[in-house]
């Protein structure tokens, strides 16, 4: 039987075998070639500038976005996009993202983000409101601002788990940089290095101490929220060395539950235990179309996620214009073949310590040896206008004068 390819399918085609299913993953999940692109999604909570604990109201929000309002907060129409190309969207929690188009070079990434976030601060000024400057909400327990169909499905699902999704979905906020997934040669090597490099990485950018009104002891407490949500939706993508990560993608794709199914109507609640693998089964009642197994890649929240490019995901939000500096680091590590080999070599000993890097970031010395190391070689290797803010950061991880 011949397996259907990416340019044989419409999204409202039905899938009859989990060979079909494989396929569809597979064709869709890494689009490779020569690395040239780099985006960016800056995530922040959002407080009332006089009163940071106080409640969001949606209608405030509404009002400061104006045209570039997304349609989750009840815009009849696309969002227009910012100044420098951004888009806007609107989290469960009322947490704000810009996601930048995708940009030629670091430099011209950082000009156009750097833009359009001014811009966005001056709308939210203007209706008293500013953007937060941690990974997870200081002030405010969990509540919902956003309601939507596949928010309301997510939310049943993680309750039945325990409070964490909620969490998740409405207090938290991170800083996602996207990376070209490089040629087929290229690739298993950048999926490592970009896997291995979250521990180190995440215990030196945490910024997710505090949360609703205590220290909660936890250098990330986002990432701890992630962690603690079901492992099958939010844990590593398998071990980061492998010479087939569209195969492990595959397995985790399959084996992950479902936490939304779209319907006609309001209700998108998954069928209790069931996973993409028992749909692809025909284990349910309904039909498994293309666009049902590519929303399905939609809910799953691994530290790195294939989307054709490569989306890391576990760095948390940094204050104000410090954005760039994790983002520089993770393009300059990718540069060249010669450099991500070299990271990767240096970031190994630590992959699997994700644990260790949300509870005690760089004070467990493993990391913050791994931290250091890689920090020294970005800082070696970056751009003369972003060496500095590196080694900023490499003195602030080593406990050295500026």
């Amino acid at each position: 039987m011949r397996l259907v390819t990416d340019g044989d399918l419409g999204t409202a085609d039905v899938l009859r075998t989990q060979s079909e299913v494989e396929a569809r993953i597979r064709a869709i999940c890494f689009k490779t070639g020569p690395p040239s692109l780099i985006g960016a999604e800056l995530e922040w909570t959002l407080h009332d500038q006089a009163a940071p604990s106080a409640p969001l109201r949606a209608e405030t929000l509404r009002r400061a976005l104006g045209r570039h309002t997304p349609a989750t907060l009840g815009s009849p129409h696309p969002p227009a996009p910012l100044p420098a190309g951004g888009t806007v969207t609107v989290e469960p929690g009322g947490q704000i993202e810009i996601s930048s188009a995708p940009a030629r070079s670091l430099r011209a990434l950082h000009a156009a983000v750097e833009t359009d976030r001014a811009h966005l601060s001056g709308l939210l000024a203007e209706a008293g409101l500013v953007l937060g400057e941690h990974g997870i909400d200081p002030h405010r327990a969990p509540h919902r601002l956003v309601r939507t169909a596949r928010y309301d499905a997510m939310e049943q699902s993680f309750d039945s788990r325990g409070p964490d999704g909620r969490v998740m979905m409405c207090s938290t906020a991170g800083l996602q940089v996207c990376l070209d997934a490089g040629t087929p040669a290229e690739l298993p090597t950048r999926w490592a290095a970009v896997s291995a490099l979250g521990p180190p990485l995440l215990a030196a950018f945490a910024t997710a101490r505090r949360h609703a009104g205590r220290d909660t002891g936890l250098a990330s407490a986002r990432m701890a929220a992630w962690w603690a949500m079901d492992p099958r939706l939010t844990h590593p993508v398998g071990d980061p060395v492998t010479s087939d990560p569209a195969g492990a993608w595959v397995r985790y794709a399959l084996a992950a539950p479902l936490t939304c199914v779209r319907r006609d109507g309001g209700c998108w609640d998954a069928p209790p235990g069931a996973t993409l693998g028992d749909w692809a089964r025909g284990r349910l009642p309904l039909p498994l179309t293309v666009a049902d197994v590519d929303y399905h890649l939609s809910t799953l929240f691994p530290p790195v996620r294939p989307r054709g490019y490569l989306e890391v995901r576990y760095l948390d939000a940094q204050p104000g214009a410090d954005w760039i500096v994790p983002v520089a680091v993770l393009a300059t590590l990718l540069a060249d073949p010669a450099t991500t080999g070299a990271a990767l070599d240096l970031a190994l000993p630590t992959a699997g310590r994700w644990v260790p890097a949300f509870t005690a970031g760089l004070g467990d010395a493993a990391l913050r040896r791994t931290a250091t190391a890689v920090l020294e070689l970005a800082a070696g290797r970056a751009e003369p206008g972003l060496r500095h803010t590196i080694e900023r950061r490499l003195a602030a991880a080593t406990g050295e004068p500026t």
